[in-house]
C-alpha cells in the first residue's frame, strides 16, 4: 500500500533544495540519500540525493532538480512510499496508518457514541485524530494516550477521554458557545 510520507513546499535557496512538510515518524530513514519516492499528481520518480534539517525543517534535494525553478514546479506535491502494513504491525503496537483508523466510531470511555473518526493529521509535536461528532461538527483529538486511551481497529472503534466542553453529547458538559 502507499503511504503520504510529505508534502513538497517552498524552494530554500537557489541550488534545488525544497522545504517538505514531514508526514512520517521515521523521517531519517524515509529521505536517506538513494531513496525512491513518487510523487502526486503526476506519479513522477523522484530520489533523494541529499537531506538535512535547518531550524526544524528538512530540506531536500532531488537527484536532477538542479535550481529554484524546477523545484517550484514541484511544490505542493505529495511524496508516496510503498508500506507493507504487515512489517510495521510487527514492529509497533501502537502505529496505526489514517486509513486504519478513518471510519471506525468514537465512543466516550462510558461507552457514549461521540462521533466517527474522520482523519489522522500528523504533526510536528504530535498527532491528531479529526472526529466527526455525531452533530457533524469537527472536533480535533490529540492523539495521546490521556485522551485516546483504546484503538480497537479489529473491533471497528477508538475510545476517548476527552476534556470538558470538547463534545456536547457527553452528560453535564457544554461545548464552547452554548452557555445559557
Amino acid at each position: 500500500m502507499e503511504y503520504v510520507v510529505a508534502r513538497i513546499g517552498r524552494p530554500h535557496g537557489v541550488r534545488g533544495e525544497v522545504t517538505v512538510e514531514v508526514r512520517t515518524d521515521t523521517p531519517d530513514e524515509r529521505f536517506a540519500p538513494g531513496a525512491v519516492l513518487r510523487s502526486e499528481p503526476g506519479g513522477a520518480r523522484l530520489t533523494v540525493e541529499s537531506a538535512r534539517w535547518h531550524n526544524g525543517t528538512l530540506l531536500l534535494v532531488f537527484a536532477g532538480v538542479a535550481d529554484r525553478d524546477a523545484v517550484e514546479r514541484l511544490r505542493d506535491r505529495l511524496l508516496l512510499v510503498d508500506v507493507d502494513e504487515d512489517a510495521v504491525a510487527d514492529e509497533e503496537d501502537d502505529a496505526w496508518y489514517p486509513h486504519q483508523l478513518q471510519g471506525l466510531a468514537a465512543v466516550a470511555v462510558d461507552g457514549t457514541a461521540l462521533g466517527t473518526v474522520a482523519d489522522l493529521l500528523t504533526g510536528n509535536a504530535q498527532d491528531v485524530l479529526v472526529v466527526t461528532g455525531t452533530d457533524g461538527e469537527e472536533v480535533l483529538v490529540p492523539f495521546v494516550t490521556a485522551l485516546v486511551p483504546a484503538v480497537d481497529v479489529a473491533g471497528g472503534r477508538v475510545v476517548l477521554d476527552p476534556p470538558g466542553g470538547l463534545f456536547r453529547e457527553l452528560p453535564g458538559e457544554q461545548a464552547p458557545g452554548d452557555e445559557g
